[in-house]
């Protein structure tokens, strides 16, 4: 049976500590139903989106000729969105070493774009910490390097950023989100979110996780204004 040890060996990725590397693949549904893992891999996710902005940010800064802050801002976030990450989890093939629950697995979670996201962001936290930044070198040159200059779709488009910059071209004010509301079952809620700008709704979005139900709000604050 292919292992995600298996997976790295063909990536000539070195690991030290299987526990580790193990834990970023298991997702909290997992851990309700087997108590002999006792953590899921959230707190992995949390490092592996600061390595991930790191590196990004270190990629975009070394480009020629050199982009400008906005450029680099917007560029970035692009590379990084939830939808891009699912994206370079299917295209390495790592979301058949999932551990799910029976519920989400039922549900779909496999292809679950928050969920792909959150297990690629957990197994870079994973890596580094295992093997430092030369190991995530060697996965993300394989996904997010070619992915700077490919042309973006509209899913991967990061309205909070277009949004954002086109507030502060008039002022120097921030917009704020807010959940509104979350529905739907516990293995597949769905959340309501609003954007702000002092107090006003500017526009509305649901999703499957609240980074995109964020960037569905902010979508739709977009393009009412841009009219």
């Amino acid at each position: 049976m292919d292992t995600i040890f298996d997976w790295l060996d063909r990536m000539h990725i070195a690991y030290h500590d299987k526990t580790l590397i193990e834990t970023a693949l298991v997702h909290s549904s997992y851990v309700n139903e087997h108590k002999s893992y006792p953590h899921d891999n959230e707190r992995l996710e949390f490092m592996g989106d600061a390595v991930l902005q790191l590196w990004s940010t270190n990629k975009l800064f070394r480009l020629n000729p050199p982009l400008s802050e906005g450029q680099m801002t917007t560029l970035r976030a692009q590379l990084v969105c939830e939808e891009a990450l699912a994206q370079y989890n299917r295209k390495l093939g790592l979301g058949k070493y999932l551990k799910l629950g029976v519920g989400e697995e039922k549900t779909g979670g496999r292809e679950r774009d928050s969920i792909l996201a959150d297990m690629f962001e957990a197994l870079l936290g994973a890596v580094f910490l295992d093997q430092g930044m030369h190991a995530v070198d060697i996965i993300l040159d394989q996904v997010l390097t070619p992915a700077i200059t490919q042309p973006k779709s509209e899913k991967v488009i990061d309205y909070k950023t277009k949004l954002q910059e086109y507030i502060q071209s008039d002022s120097r004010k921030t917009v704020h989100y807010q959940t509104v509301n979350v529905s739907g079952p516990s293995n597949k809620p769905e959340f309501e979110v609003v954007v702000l700008l002092d107090e006003i709704v500017l526009g509305k979005g649901k999703g499957y996780s609240k980074k995109r139900a964020e960037q569905m709000a902010a979508k739709d604050a977009f393009e009412k204004m841009v009219k």
